[in-house]
């Protein structure tokens, strides 16, 4: 008997702050499952008419799975987070873009009629758990020439990148990052973040500094507000020498989690649950790996075409910054002026900090809340680029779009 595709929301999404990665970062003595299970546990108690026994799926990416980080993350998260054990889970792996993968997975059996309603996000605690921790590439990718050295290392992939795009210079890195700054140091002011966190308890362990003790954290640790061209045009260039990429135009390494509700659209109101956003589309494209932060253009033709809808209809953006210079080379594709109003209002991972596999929800519910507070507006998009030569794109729909505004 054939089945009916159902319409799929984005009920609500939380996350921690984020951390710096490292002996000196708030979570350097907080394990990375539970950080989940606080983000799990906020989802339920903000959404008190969602019964966890009606909860199809719990699904949780993290870049490295082992240690904390291991173990069929979405099972034993579920289980730390007091979820029935009726309730199963699995992990993903898809790097950076594995939370929004989370989601766009859990979307397709809601779609399909497999789910009503499940959980998505992700983690990633870069100290406890570097980048690349007891992988071991195969020796072909190099000695076959299968992929550039470069592709090992997202920074240099980033000089490839301003390589390609040579009117992206240092210059507008470090203004798109200053405007990164100013943008979430103005979206804290006014109150814009601060809602979908969830304090964390953290137990302060750098006894060399005499700090030792519980604290509350409420707040991302990364931010560096009040940041100028002139702080960030010194920086060392680590990846290659006079190169472009600095620890002040790129995300840092981080620790956080993030959580969000997936359902049918009937569930969703049956059940007295908001309906944030509209799924429209979403796509996942590859591209060099050598180039990694070109892959959100391709993975966004692909979605907006699958969509039926044209970078014009798009009236939000929200593109991960994993590197200023990969969201230059967005813009400049699609002709978007480098400080567009339409583009990552309340600022981006340059200052909130981008924790591997949490961020693809991060994106999302700062797009929620633009679309809340923004019912002129239809559509808008998530995307961001993905380690070893990969993109992905979500493109929303916004449930409080005023059919009488201008959609764009």
């Amino acid at each position: 008997m054939p089945r009916t595709v159902r319409d799929v929301v984005f009920v609500d999404g939380v996350r921690t702050p984020f951390g710096k990665a490292g002996p000196k970062g708030i979570y350097n003595g907080t394990r990375a499952d539970d950080l989940v299970v606080k983000a799990i546990r906020e989802l339920l108690r903000r959404n008190p008419d969602l019964d966890p026994k009606k909860i199809d799926e719990v699904a949780i990416a993290a870049t490295t799975q082992i240690g904390d980080q291991g173990l069929t993350l979405g099972r034993t998260a579920g289980i730390l987070a007091g979820l029935p054990q009726s309730v199963p889970g699995y992990s993903i792996d898809r790097m950076c873009a594995g939370a929004l993968t989370a989601v766009t997975a859990v979307a397709g059996g809601v779609a399909f009629g497999a789910y009503d309603v499940a959980l998505a996000g992700g983690v990633e605690h870069m100290g406890r758990h570097p980048m690349g921790e007891g992988v071991d590439p195969n020796p072909r990718f190099v000695s076959e020439k299968l992929v550039d050295e470069s592709a090992l290392f997202m920074g240099m992939t980033a000089e490839n990148l301003h390589d390609r795009y040579p009117t992206i210079t240092k210059l507008r890195a470090d203004e798109y990052a200053v405007r990164s700054q100013e943008k979430a140091a103005k979206a804290y002011a006014d109150g814009k973040i601060q809602q979908d966190l969830v304090p964390i308890s953290v137990r302060n362990t750098n006894e060399a500094a005499g700090e030792t003790g519980w604290g509350l954290v409420t707040t991302d640790e990364p931010m560096r507000p009040g940041t100028t061209l002139e702080n960030l045009a010194n920086l060392k260039t680590p990846f290659r020498t006079h190169g472009r990429v600095t620890a002040g135009n790129a995300a840092g390494l981080n620790d956080g989690a993030t959580a969000a509700i997936i359902a049918s659209e009937d569930f969703a109101r049956e059940n007295n649950l908001p309906v944030k956003m509209r799924l429209v589309s979403y796509s996942f494209a590859g591209v060099e790996p050598e180039v990694m932060g070109y892959g959100p253009i391709p993975a966004t033709e692909k979605a907006l075409a699958q969509a039926g809808l044209s970078i014009e209809d798009i009236g939000l953006f929200e593109i991960n910054e994993a590197f200023a210079v990969q969201v230059l080379a967005f813009l400049e594709h699609y002709g978007i002026a480098d400080d567009d109003a339409r583009v990552n209002q309340y600022g981006g991972a340059i200052a909130f900090g981008h924790p591997l596999a949490s961020s693809g929800v991060r994106l999302m519910t700062q797009l929620a809340r633009q679309f809340e507070e923004q019912p002129h507006v239809r559509y808008g998009l998530t995307t961001m680029c993905v380690g070893f030569g990969m993109g992905a794109t979500v493109i929303w729909e916004n449930p409080n779009f005023n059919a009488e505004g201008d959609s764009k």
